[in-house]
């Protein structure tokens, strides 16, 4: 039974891990508290960067001699294999930690296992302590590994009445100054945002992080079948990495230099999964899309869409582009239903985030 000491030490780690959003793929984020054999806490770590110690090493460094006996909180199942770091339950048992306790298991094949290890050495130890939590706080990497494709955030930003756009086209700004800002931490959590040749051709968007100190900046990927983007594109600039998406037989001879990912086209059209596919080989473990609503539509018919987050702007118009296009839905029994998982004021506006009911 879990105590009020254990709670408020695994609530710790949990804000701890948030720490490492954005910075540590492919990997998870991670979050450890110790306590001495007292309870008193005598160290704490995330994990910080992929390749760089893990979240455990970090607590267990700061504890010192003095996480002997003692108890680890830890938001993921310590790992038990060798990568670019050891394993952590090893590290655990060497500093003498008593008693072990994790919110998730991992999911991992190749990292799982760490709670049998632990407790062949001797260690206590309790799994699933706030699971629910933690499980927010590391969905884009949990979903990633059971899925075999990168988590899609959809973002999108509309008035009361569902429009992106008026009906001349000009969208500036239907949100807040503040829901722009929160979306720059999305992106900043992301490790790639991706837009289609719609939104390129009508704003020319930048898509690199702004205004969050620390972040890394998120591979731009711009999917846009016939190579149209102009040499003078924002998105070519050097503040952040970019990658276009083009059909098999694209002409990109006016784009030198740039990262060029070919890929057939079904019905004028690239595959949801195969993109996701090719991201997923390089790495890609999370995706903002910022597209308009025709691929949103898209992303939504393949079911490749993991949560949605919309900014409803306290404004009517009308008249104008919806923030969906076609997703394949006809009737009212196929809706996609979403579970609503937080309502959050910013600014003027107001941030829904949902996931798909069942996901």
């Amino acid at each position: 039974m879990a105590t009020p000491a254990d709670i408020t030490a695994m609530r710790r780690a949990i804000a701890l891990a948030a720490r490492g959003l954005g910075s540590t793929s492919p990997n998870p984020v991670v979050g450890c508290v110790i306590t001495d054999a007292s309870g008193h806490q005598v160290g704490e770590g995330w994990h910080q960067r992929a390749g760089g110690p893990h979240a455990e090493v970090h607590a267990l460094r700061a504890a010192g001699v003095l996480a002997r006996g003692g108890t680890a909180y830890v938001t993921l199942e310590p790992c038990n294999h060798t990568g670019r770091t050891g394993p952590c339950a090893q590290a655990l048992i060497e500093a003498g930690v008593a008693r072990v306790v994790y919110a998730v298991g991992d999911p991992n094949p190749q990292a799982t296992g760490g709670a049998d290890t632990l407790r062949a050495a001797g260690v206590e130890v309790g799994a699933g302590l706030l699971a629910d939590e933690a499980e927010a706080g590391n969905l884009a990497w949990l979903t990633s590994v059971r899925t075999g494709r990168p988590f899609v955030r959809w973002k999108y930003a509309a008035t009361l009445d569902g429009r992106t756009a008026a009906a001349d086209g000009t969208s500036r700004w239907i949100s807040s100054a503040e829901s722009r800002a929160d979306v720059h931490r999305l992106r900043a959590e992301a490790d790639a945002v991706l837009v289609g040749g719609g939104t390129l051709r009508t704003d020319d968007p930048h898509l690199a992080v702004r205004g969050v100190e620390g972040a890394t900046q998120p591979l731009r990927v711009a999917l846009d079948t016939h190579a149209g983007l102009l040499p003078t594109a924002r998105i070519l600039d050097d503040a952040a990495p970019t990658l276009l998406v083009v059909g098999e037989d694209a002409d990109t001879r006016h784009l030198p230099g740039v990262d060029i990912l070919r890929l057939p086209l079904h019905d004028g059209r690239v595959g949801v999964h195969e993109l996701l596919t090719q991201l997923y080989a390089r790495g890609i473990r999370s995706v903002l899309l910022e597209g308009g609503p025709t691929l949103a539509g898209a992303f939504l018919a393949g079911g490749a869409v993991d949560q949605v987050v919309g900014y409803l702007a306290p404004v009517l118009l009308g008249a104008g582009p919806n923030a969906l296009a076609d997703a394949g839905i006809t009737t009212i029994t196929q809706a996609l239903r979403l579970d609503i998982t937080e309502t959050t004021p910013i600014g003027p506006d107001l941030r829904i985030t949902a996931t798909p009911k069942g996901a």
